[in-house]
């Protein structure tokens, strides 16, 4: 269960909120952020928080350090396994990567050095991926007699389609980050010393956005990939309707056509 409050004192990662932007910092660099029980278990207390934080409307992720997002699953922990009750319980409890989805914020990771393994999977729960040119991505799962235990087979595909997944999961083919741009898993590919001020631009712009309209469009991208695309247009048309009812939203609607109107008046 959710707690939603912040204990603080965190190990493996860094939380702080600039004005109505969230930024979590993935923070074991001596270890390339590789992720452990522990950051786990510190991801889902910060994620309950900012879900139900009414404050944050848009969230960074980041890795701390020079050379990873994250490198990683650390397997030590990971596949020392529990018995199948307790296994059950832990997942149930603390499923990282479900309470990602469930994040209604936009989420944008901010990518450079390695992004492996469970690195690729968190990145994939995040809406925007920004990647520096030295960012490098693989699933090496399967050198390990191992296949991804984080969505990867499930959210990789949705991504950048079957052939290039099954290229990356059945080889330990790692990809540059001119190819990921190509094949669609980031949306941007910048200059190392331009990733984190190209991010924080992003999310300003963002957050300057009416709330309701940025977690709708969210919504009905999001639940519109598991509906045909009937269901998705019926969808879409009742949040549409939800949004033109808000105050907030045909107040911006009359400034823009008053904008727009001044505009052409004086041209």
């Amino acid at each position: 269960m959710c707690a939603g409050q912040l204990d603080g004192g965190f190990q493996t990662i860094l939380f702080d909120k600039q004005g109505p932007i969230g930024h979590i910092t993935l923070n074991r660099p001596e270890a390339l952020n590789v992720y452990n029980v522990k950051m786990r278990d510190e991801l889902y207390e910060v994620l309950c928080a900012i879900r139900d934080d009414p404050d944050v409307d848009v969230v960074i992720l980041k890795g701390a350090g020079d050379r990873a997002f994250c490198a990683g699953a650390d397997l030590s922990e990971f596949l020392t396994a529990p018995p199948p009750s307790a296994s059950r319980r832990v997942r149930w409890e603390r499923d990282v990567w479900g309470l990602f989805l469930s994040i209604r914020q936009p989420v944008i990771a901010s990518l450079h050095g390695y992004v492996l393994g469970s690195g690729i999977e968190m990145a994939l729960c995040c809406d925007l991926r920004i990647a520096s040119e030295d960012a490098r991505f693989g699933l090496p799962e399967v050198t390990l007699g191992i296949i991804p235990a984080a969505g990867g087979s499930q959210t990789l595909p949705r991504t950048v389609g079957r052939a290039k997944s099954l290229e990356m999961l059945l080889t330990n083919r790692w990809i540059d980050a001119r190819e990921a741009m190509s094949a669609g898993l980031v949306n941007r590919v910048v200059p190392r010393q331009d990733l984190i001020p190209t991010v924080e631009r992003l999310a300003t712009q963002l957050a300057s956005k009416p709330r309701l309209l940025t977690r709708c469009i969210k919504e009905a991208v999001s639940r519109g990939a598991s509906l045909s695309l009937q269901e998705g247009l019926d969808m879409e048309r009742r949040l549409a309707q939800y949004v033109l009812s808000s105050p907030t939203t045909l107040q911006a609607i009359t400034a823009h056509v008053q904008e727009r109107s001044s505009r052409f008046h004086h041209t």
